[in-house]
C-alpha cells in the first residue's frame, strides 16, 4: 500500500522551518544586543551583562578608600553572579516574546 504524500504539510513544514530559524537568528541578535544592569546593595558597584551572560562593563561608584579587599571582592563577586542571573532572566523573556506566538504545525 503506497503512502499518500500531503504536498501541503510538507509545504507548511518547509515554511514553518524556514519560519523558526528567522525566529532563531532575531532571538540570537536580541540576545547579543540586549543589555541589563545590576547593583551592588549599596549601589557602590554596578554590572552591566548582555542576556547573553557577556559582561560589558564594571562600574565603581565612589572611593575604594574604605574598603576592605575581601569585603569589595565578596560584593563584586555577588553583583555578577546577579548579573547572570538578570542574564538568564533577560533570555528567558527574550525567548517568550520572540518564540512565544510559534505554534505547532497540528493549529490551525
Amino acid at each position: 500500500m503506497a503512502r499518500e504524500i500531503d504536498e501541503a504539510w510538507i509545504s507548511e513544514a518547509i515554511d514553518r522551518h524556514r519560519r523558526v530559524e528567522q525566529l532563531r537568528g532575531d532571538y540570537e541578535r536580541a540576545v547579543e544586543s540586549h543589555k541589563v544592569s545590576v547593583h551592588s546593595p549599596d549601589d557602590s558597584i554596578e554590572v552591566t551583562v548582555t542576556a547573553s551572560g557577556q559582561i560589558t562593563d564594571i562600574q565603581i561608584h565612589g572611593g575604594l578608600q574604605h574598603r576592605q579587599a575581601a569585603e569589595f571582592s565578596r560584593e563584586l563577586q555577588a553583583t555578577v553572579a546577579n548579573a547572570a542571573e538578570a542574564a538568564r532572566w533577560a533570555r528567558d523573556k527574550l525567548h517568550d516574546e520572540i518564540f512565544g506566538k510559534l505554534r505547532s504545525l497540528g493549529e490551525a
